[in-house]
């Protein structure tokens, strides 16, 4: 390869920890030395499993970088001899991986994109889970935040992805034979991160994003070789509705469709006209929407004048394979007007598009009305130019007809001919065809057919009459039938805009609409490409966006295409195009739906706040009640025994001053205890709690936390090979005693708790676990709040903060507290912790146990 040239990246995917990511880099490694490719391993990590390491046998490694980071000793990857070594391929681990301070760049990834800028081919491996964007996905799943991460981007530009995937069964009998962790780390891993569930669904997350990212390939590769055709790679179907009932029955038909072939899509797609409101009812079109998206589909908003034409373009855009369509609702003697959208779109689908023609209710059940926006363009630009033909041609062949083939018809009979096309005019083109339709029509039988023939004079007064009665019948005529049509379109235009006023405010009531819905659904309604809504705090003060919808939306009113101001400080400004004022109407009730929705999530944002000081209200008043009961019991008993130590009237043995000044000293260790807790709960409710996070060792920590429970009644398992974790080894210590006290304090006099520790994945677990009652299910969350204590506690007492105090301290440290049930009764309570990724400590193999 030139090294003036970018070098190639191939990225092994792994569904899951464990599945064969490093064995499939390394197999690749010795197949490309075997062609005698010059193949260097540049960083791998082996985890000491037996086969992986020997597939290291053969090959060429670089030397590692050491360093040193807070007195732990790590290797990482040399670029620089890397670099200078200038091989063909590099094989790279490891490519979330977050380097040691001192690195040259803070992820590997980086190194590797300077390999590749140096001419240098990568094969790297990856998981699923440290893919950026589905971290809150994977964190919802397996409950592991996964803090090492890498942007998906980098994997995308990969030239290779391939995916190394096992399925959950197979993964897990390889983790119990021992080839993923050590064992003692088997069973809490097949107990936690590779529970079966976990394991599907990372394998489904992998699948899925691998599959789309071969679409984007596919999509790439027909738009760079100008393909037009639709290959049919997998089922995509394509749903066209109207905004009519129907659209219900053809959404779930085409998810039954896509139901029967794995891997189908289905996209629900609605053609609007640009010249106005949309004729389909929008709430009919809301209740489509979320049926199509509850069913796993996606709803598209396409604008358009030739539907047919639009909905073929837009199949063929996503690459569909079959459109789903429903039965006209025209009438039988509407298609006299035209075909309709479905024989349309039928004809000219070509062989590589399906279309499936949907029967319905609807059928034959007559047209959807159109909603006209502006009076010239009721009737639409193809109707008044048939309508202007009529009026002056259609005369003109009446003429022609009666003067070559029934020239003795009588005057009456071509008057009521003349008059039948004026009535076309009237109806194909509203008042102004069927007035020029009557004048022309006037002429012509003036000139043809009345007395004397071939002038414009007329010498029987009869005659005079009935021209007279025909152009008054014809003005007529036309009259009524433009006013009717002006009427329909009155009507049309009232019913749509009714709907739409009657579900913004029934929406807007139930509180089903947010504001940036409420701006795209203005945006779909008028057809506009963006709309936002401005606002400022004075006349003198800059505009600022507080809600948009669309492309570049407009930043001040006079910038957008159409302004609509509510109030003096809010203004709804659209972009697209200039709306006809009929259509202002509507606008100015979405501007006022608007201001009610920004209204409304303005209050409920106040809400919560007064809900968070009510809790804070109600924390102060616990707060009071346990100061007035829990803190004056220790106080009674400190000042019972101080007032006898001090009364002269009774002589105290050596014995007995001994033990009142241990209940002394006990109170007052438990009013410190009372105290700490509420100073600690205090900085939580305040936020004031900032943790300061080192690394250190579990196994240091526990066994200081523990210094003040009673003994024997803690057996203590916690391994010093552990990996270390980052946190603030004082609050991790108040963490522990608090957890551990409550276990204590409710466990059996005759059965000790058992604090437990191990490692997982990137996580080390420490588990207090008693024989106690046990907590209900519905209970579990109630225990970590604020004064709340479950039962009785059998010995001493508290304010019920303990639990809550050790959850707030864990979080602050981006650890979790949770509890669970203690197999055959009892409760365990699971803290979970961030380990120092990279951190080896070789040779620690005791353990810390024993009885405390």
């Amino acid at each position: 390869m030139g090294r003036g040239t970018r070098g190639k990246l191939r990225i092994y995917l792994g569904a899951a920890p464990g599945v064969g990511k490093t064995y499939a880099m390394l197999s690749e490694a010795h197949r490309r030395v075997e062609r005698g490719t010059d193949c260097v391993v540049a960083f791998v990590e082996h985890h000491n499993r037996a086969r992986t390491e020997t597939m290291l046998h053969g090959l060429e490694q670089v030397e590692r970088r050491e360093l040193t980071h807070r007195g732990a000793v790590f290797t990482e990857m040399d670029v620089d001899e890397v670099l200078s070594r200038r091989p063909a391929v590099a094989l790279v681990d490891e490519l979330a991986h977050t380097n040691v301070p001192g690195c040259r760049n803070a992820k590997r990834w980086q190194d590797v994109e300077e390999l590749l800028a140096a001419g240098i081919d990568v094969v790297s491996a990856v998981n699923i889970q440290h893919l950026e964007s589905l971290g809150d996905v994977v964190e919802s799943i397996t409950g592991v935040r996964q803090r090492e991460t890498v942007p998906d981007e980098v994997v995308r530009r990969a030239d290779q992805i391939e995916l190394v995937d096992m399925s959950p069964q197979a993964l897990r009998r390889r983790m119990a034979h021992g080839n993923i962790y050590r064992p003692d780390r088997i069973d809490a891993a097949l107990s936690h991160y590779f529970r079966p569930g976990n394991l599907t669904a990372l394998r489904e997350l992998a699948l899925l994003w691998t599959a789309d990212r071969v679409d984007e390939y596919l999509q790439e590769y027909r738009t760079d070789h100008q393909v037009s055709t639709i290959w049919g790679s997998r089922e995509r179907i394509v749903v066209g509705l109207t905004g009519g009932p129907e659209g219900r029955t053809l959404v779930r038909r085409a998810v039954r469709l896509a139901e029967k072939g794995a891997g189908g899509e289905v996209l629900a797609v609605y053609i609007g006209r640009s010249d106005g409101l949309t004729a389909a009812s929008p709430k009919e079109l809301a209740v489509q929407r979320t049926l199509v998206e509850e069913l796993g589909g996606t709803f598209h908003h396409v604008i358009g004048d030739d539907v047919p034409a639009s909905l073929l373009e837009f199949a063929r855009g996503v690459n569909a394979t079959q459109i789903v369509l429903g039965v006209s609702r025209r009438r039988t003697w509407q298609y006299v007007l035209g075909p309709g959208v479905s024989s349309t779109v039928a004809r000219e689908s070509g062989p590589d598009l399906d279309v499936h023609i949907v029967t319905h209710d609807e059928a034959g059940a007559g047209r959807h009305r159109p909603l006209p926006t502006a009076r010239g363009a009721r009737l639409g630009r193809h109707r008044t130019l048939w309508g202007w033909l009529t009026g002056l041609g259609g005369p003109a062949l009446l003429t022609l007809l009666l003067s070559d083939f029934a020239p003795e018809v009588g005057l009456a009979n071509d008057m009521l001919l003349y008059l039948t096309v004026t009535i076309a005019a009237a109806l194909l083109g509203g008042l102004l065809p069927a007035l020029a339709s009557a004048v022309v029509g006037t002429l012509l039988l003036n000139w043809f057919f009345t007395p004397p023939i071939g002038k414009l004079t007329i010498s029987d007064p009869k005659n005079i009459v009935a021209l007279a009665v025909f152009v008054t019948i014809a003005f007529a005529v036309a009259s009524v039938v433009d006013l009717a049509a002006r009427r329909t379109h009155q009507a049309a235009r009232l019913r749509t805009e009714s709907e739409i006023l009657s579900f913004l405010a029934g929406s807007v009531l139930r509180g089903e609409t947010t504001l940036d819905a409420l701006l795209e659904r203005v945006r779909e309604t008028f057809g506009m490409e963006s709309v936002a809504l401005l606002e400022r705090e004075s006349d003198v003060e800059p505009w600022t966006c507080v809600g948009s919808t669309g492309p570049a939306p407009a930043e001040r009113p006079e910038a957008a295409d159409v302004e609509m101001p509510v109030g003096d400080h809010l203004a709804l400004a659209l972009s697209g195009r200039v709306l006809p004022a009929e259509d202002r109407r509507v606008l100015g009730a979405f501007a006022a739906q608007a201001v009610v929705v920004l209204d409304r999530q303005r209050l409920v944002g106040q809400a919560e706040d007064a809900r968070r000081q009510a809790q804070d209200n109600k924390i102060r008043t616990s707060l009071l009640a346990a100061v007035s009961h829990d803190l004056r019991t220790p106080l009674a008993a400190i000042k019972a025994a101080v007032t006898s130590l001090r009364s002269d009237d009774v002589a105290f043995s050596a014995a007995d001053e001994a033990e009142l000044l241990a209940g002394i000293e006990a109170g007052a260790d438990r009013l410190d205890h009372l105290v700490g807790n509420l100073l600690d709960m205090s900085r939580l409710q305040t936020g004031t709690v900032t943790p300061l996070i080192r690394t250190v060792d579990l196994d240091e920590v526990v066994p200081m936390a523990l210094v003040g429970i009673p003994d024997g009644s803690v057996l203590l398992d916690v391994p010093e090979s552990l990996p270390m974790v980052r946190v603030d080894k004082g609050l991790l210590e108040r963490v522990v005693a608090n957890v551990v006290e409550n276990a204590v304090k409710y466990s059996p006099d005759d059965t000790p708790v058992l604090v437990a520790a191990s490692a997982l994945a990137d996580r080390v677990e420490l588990r207090v676990t008693d024989r106690g009652p046990g907590v209900p299910d519905e209970a579990k969350d109630r225990i970590f709040e604020a004064f709340q204590r479950y039962g009785d506690s059998p010995r001493g007492a508290g304010v019920g903060l303990g639990l809550a105090v050790a959850r707030g301290f864990v979080e602050a440290m981006d650890g979790t507290l949770s509890a669970e049930d203690t197999p055959g009764g009892g409760l365990t309570m699971v803290l979970s912790l961030r380990t120092e990724p990279g951190v080896h400590r070789p040779g620690r193999t005791s353990a810390v146990e024993g009885a405390v």
